[in-house]
């Protein structure tokens, strides 16, 4: 089974954090069930190098579909059927794009040879499409957050038009995919009783975190789901959310990340059309 490298940053992702927190010794303990004898001690890497790094020496291999089906196992997720779910469903995005799609059939997970995108992928925009659409009288005062939020959040959004205006994309990045975490955050603590109860918000141990502990991709699934963002807008917020991760250098430079103009033109349009989409929410 062969993975692309977007499919294994999201593996990776699944387990170093995703399905639970595992420490370096575990991570060591984990892949060591797959071949390997490794020992944790001085000089071991960071958990995401060690991680990626024992991903891409089982791809390719056997190896790679015990370690999905492992990492999925309905046994870690008894009680918690709807995050097994949200995870597969999740995952299932990136592989369609690798040729396979994953399913549970009971105490199994099956991986299947998949060559056609779920229905849903093919109603999306091209990125194209979607950077030519207009939006119009975009305005924070609309979001109805607090004054002082508001405040920041123009300040940031003004700032970024002057990265665009010098083309420095790198910074339009990362502001646009915090200026975006602001703004969500903000319609959590706005609508906690819809976001608390959202297919997709961010628990642990069955139990809803606080906001202050959701991370992006939480958010904007669950505001997607209580009717926040559109379908489109939640697609492209995630390209952001992937853009924005190459904020650490070391992760950076292993992807070979050197973000241009139309990668900002992204984030930009990401950002402006959430607030759009979110104002005519609060309408």
């Amino acid at each position: 089974m062969k993975l692309q490298q977007k499919s294994i940053e999201k593996l990776r992702q699944l387990i170093n954090e995703g399905t639970e927190y595992r420490s370096g010794p575990t991570l060591v303990l984990f892949f060591n069930e797959f071949g390997f004898k490794d020992l944790y001690g001085q000089g071991f890497p960071s958990r995401w190098v060690y991680t990626e790094d024992k991903l891409k020496s089982i791809n390719n291999t056997t190896k790679m579909e015990e370690c999905i089906k492992k990492i999925l196992s309905p046994i870690n997720f008894i009680g918690n059927n709807d995050i097994l779910n949200k995870h597969i469903a999740d995952f299932n995005q990136f592989l369609a794009f690798d040729g396979y799609k994953i399913s549970r059939k009971g105490k199994e997970i099956l991986i299947k040879k998949h060559t056609d995108l779920d229905e849903t992928e093919n109603v999306f925009i091209s990125e194209d499409e979607f950077i030519a659409r207009e939006f119009k009288n975009i305005s924070f005062d609309n979001l109805g957050l607090d004054y002082a939020v508001t405040e920041v959040l123009k300040q940031r959004f003004e700032e970024i038009k002057k990265c665009l205006n010098v083309k420095a994309p790198l910074a339009v990045v990362f502001l646009c995919g915090s200026t975006l975490e602001g703004i969500l955050l903000g319609m959590a603590n706005k609508y906690p009783q819809k976001f608390n109860q959202s297919k997709c918000s961010c628990k642990k141990y069955d139990k809803v975190l606080p906001f202050s502990d959701w991370d992006l991709s939480s958010l904007i699934d669950s505001a997607q789901d209580v009717g926040l963002l559109g379908e489109d807008v939640k697609k492209y917020s995630h390209t952001l959310r992937d853009f924005r991760n190459y904020i650490h250098p070391y992760q950076q430079i292993r992807s070979n990340f050197n973000p241009h103009e139309h990668t900002a033109k992204i984030s930009w349009q990401v950002l402006r059309a959430a607030i759009y989409e979110i104002s005519n929410y609060n309408k």
